[in-house]
């Protein structure tokens, strides 16, 4: 797949203009929207990831294509998980609705622009070495087994990291609109809303180390894994608002994705095998008995485990409502250090 320099810069600088519009024409006036609203931008920006895939399947062949659906697939989902986290992060801070769509706009601005880091460090990384397949699929089967097992009850808006900044920044105790620092008795104080922030950009960089490396295993073109991470990213602040409550409803998405990552996992130490150099795995030589996994299996499994985990999801939560998952603390996180 031939990207030239040109191709990047006008990606990236279409990239930025839809989160520039999205900022002056939705963010900057502070409002919570309706469900039209959001369900119009979200069918909006999915429809456009979907077309173009299919642009790239007619222009660069359906491999690529196919590559890049299983990506946006594998992306999607786990930007849904995402969400999750942000929903408990912005009910521990106890953020206004109104002023919501400002974090989730910041918080996917950063999430971009470290995964546009990743994705980086991840193609050099795959240039030169190829043993850092075997990498990838540990940390991911790691990853997969955490995520089995994990029940989102810890918040990370309350964790070790943001203890610190607090012990080390004059925190406001309410919002001041959607200001960032408010000046008192001529003494400068961070708002809650800007802690907010901190927490989101922290939550993204641990969802990027899941990111990056899943995508790998689905495709080696660092343009595929940049373009799917953008459209993934693209729309998800609409549809925080539109599918706030069926985030709480999806039980079994953290198993989903576990299914997903330890796949992608697997897949990757086998294409590791296959490209081997390491000395001592066959004497250095390529494994030629480990199966490459073929794009098409990849997408219809990611598509297959996605579909699977939401309908259980919603047939368990229909038949058993208290098996609703929810933030299990909603304590403001401010109210907590004022009472501690």
């Amino acid at each position: 797949m031939e990207i030239t320099p040109l191709i990047w810069a006008i990606t990236i600088a279409v990239t930025i203009g839809f989160f520039v519009y999205e900022f002056f024409a939705h963010v900057r006036t502070p409002h919570e929207p309706t469900i039209g609203e959001s369900a119009r931008w979200s069918i909006f920006y999915i429809s456009l990831a979907l077309l173009f895939g299919v642009g790239i399947g007619v222009f660069s062949g359906w491999t690529f294509g196919g590559e890049y659906f299983a990506g946006y697939l594998t992306e999607k989902a786990l930007s849904i998980d995402n969400l999750f986290v942000f929903l408990i992060v912005m009910t521990g801070f106890a953020v206004p609705k109104k002023y919501q769509q400002k974090v989730l706009m910041i918080g996917i601005v950063i999430a971009l622009i470290l995964r546009g880091i990743f994705i980086a460090v991840g193609a050099t990384l795959i240039e030169n070495f190829s043993w850092i397949f075997y990498i990838f699929g540990a940390l991911l089967l790691f990853l997969a087994y955490r995520q089995a097992f994990s029940n989102h009850d810890s918040n990370p808006a309350d964790g070790k990291f943001m203890t610190f900044v607090r012990r080390h920044l004059p925190v406001s105790n309410e919002y001041n609109g959607d200001k960032l620092t408010v000046v008192k008795n001529g003494k400068r104080f961070v708002t809650p809303m800007l802690l907010t922030i901190i927490a989101i950009g922290f939550v993204d960089l641990v969802f990027a180390v899941d990111s990056i490396p899943a995508i790998y295993g689905l495709t080696d073109e660092a343009y595929i894994v940049f373009t799917a991470n953008a459209f993934a990213l693209m729309g998800l602040r609409q549809l925080y608002f539109l599918i706030g409550g069926l985030l709480e409803r999806l039980v079994y998405l953290a198993q989903g994705l576990a299914v997903i990552l330890a796949f992608i996992g697997v897949k990757l130490v086998f294409h590791a095998l296959h490209v081997n150099e390491l000395p001592f795995v066959n004497g250095g030589e390529p494994v030629l008995w480990a199966p490459e996994i073929p794009i098409w299996f990849s997408l219809l499994f990611i598509a297959a485990t996605i579909a699977v985990a939401t309908v259980a999801s919603l047939v368990k939560t229909r038949r058993d409502p208290a098996s609703v998952s929810s933030p299990t603390d909603t304590t403001p996180i401010i109210d907590k250090k004022e009472h501690s």
